[in-house]
């Protein structure tokens, strides 16, 4: 029987829904654990996590997963409140976990939310996870891809400035996302994977009309790629990638900023009750590719309005741990 994927779950700001999402979580994945594939260790406030505990009426003892405590740190995590205990809770556990990854003590981390305004109070000066990554790794070139259901999509820029993606949108870092993406569909069972790519002007530049990279940067790549035998298309209009890869047309799409990528994978992610206008569920992953260190994290935030009320919503933290699970077995098959 092959060896049960070693997961290591970041707590995130224990002073948000990080502790309660990961405690639901973990009994919903009963079955991956009990079957041997899969092995959480969570790492983090053990503290925070037996409070949890007691508020959801659930046996500490009875939860499939042990606990890895980084602590003490110095102060009180008050729920709901940000913090620089909370920052200092956070950080910690994403460097222990990169530390277990890197010394072979798990296969991937799992992180839930932190607070970046926590993490910069705490004088962490991190944009987020993937820059924190990247400086714990010394690589730079990581790539993120949002993933619910069908819609997979990376991204060539993210955490910058409009006025910056032109500049950062160059044949080494397209090239990049390309081999990372194409690797990850891979992994994820596709043998041939279909990429579509969104252009970055309105109309992909309308021949030049509006903008030149499409034409004289991206496109270019594009070719490369296609004349070595991959399935790429583009550059693909940003208005209608999107539909195309709903249409599971493409098995993922590569965008070329922030938003371009976040809102089409969000806006059908979010579920929202449409008599009270509040989210009735939240799902989908973020995954950092590129890395020495394989991360999926879910895709929303902290939530300190909601955190110790006992209603936080595990779904995408179940789909976080789920994607990571698939996506080390596929690399596993593949030799990697």
């Amino acid at each position: 029987m092959p060896k049960a994927i070693r997961l290591a779950v970041t707590m995130g700001d224990p002073s948000g829904i990080g502790p309660e999402i990961i405690v639901k979580s973990a009994l919903k994945l009963r079955k991956e654990i009990a079957d041997g594939r899969m092995e959480l260790l969570v790492v983090g406030s053990a503290d925070a996590l037996t409070k949890v505990c007691g508020q959801l009426n659930v046996a500490a003892g009875s939860l499939p997963l042990n606990m890895i405590d980084v602590g003490p740190v110095p102060g009180e995590i008050v729920t709901g409140k940000i913090s620089p205990v909370g920052g200092e809770w956070a950080y910690r556990a994403v460097k222990r976990a990169a530390e277990m990854v890197r010394s072979g003590d798990a296969d991937a981390i799992v992180t839930a939310p932190l607070s970046k305004e926590a993490l910069h109070l705490a004088g962490h000066h991190f944009e987020g996870h993937t820059e924190l990554l990247a400086h714990l790794t010394g690589q730079r070139d990581a790539v993120m891809m949002l993933a619910h259901g069908p819609m997979r999509v990376t991204h060539v820029t993210t955490h910058c400035a409009i006025s910056e993606v032109p500049n950062r949108v160059t044949p080494t870092r397209l090239r990049r996302v390309f081999d990372v993406t194409l690797e990850a569909l891979e992994c994820l069972g596709f043998e041939k994977p279909r990429l579509g790519v969104a252009g970055l002007n309105p109309h992909s530049g309308e021949g030049g009309i509006l903008g030149k990279e499409d034409e004289e940067i991206i496109a270019p790549i594009i070719k490369e790629y296609v004349a070595k035998g991959y399935d790429i298309t583009g550059p693909v209009p940003g208005d209608t990638v999107f539909i195309k890869l709903r249409a599971e047309q493409f098995d993922a799409v590569v965008a070329m900023f922030h938003d371009q990528g976040h809102i089409p994978v969000k806006l059908l992610g979010f579920n929202v009750d449409p008599a009270s206008g509040e989210w009735q569920a939240i799902s989908g992953v973020n995954v950092t590719l590129g890395l020495p260190i394989l991360r999926t994290s879910v895709d929303h935030g902290t939530a300190f309005d909601i955190a110790g009320k006992g209603i936080a919503n595990p779904d995408s933290m179940v789909d976080a741990a789920e994607y990571a699970l698939k996506l080390l077995e596929g690399r596993r098959k593949k030799g990697l």
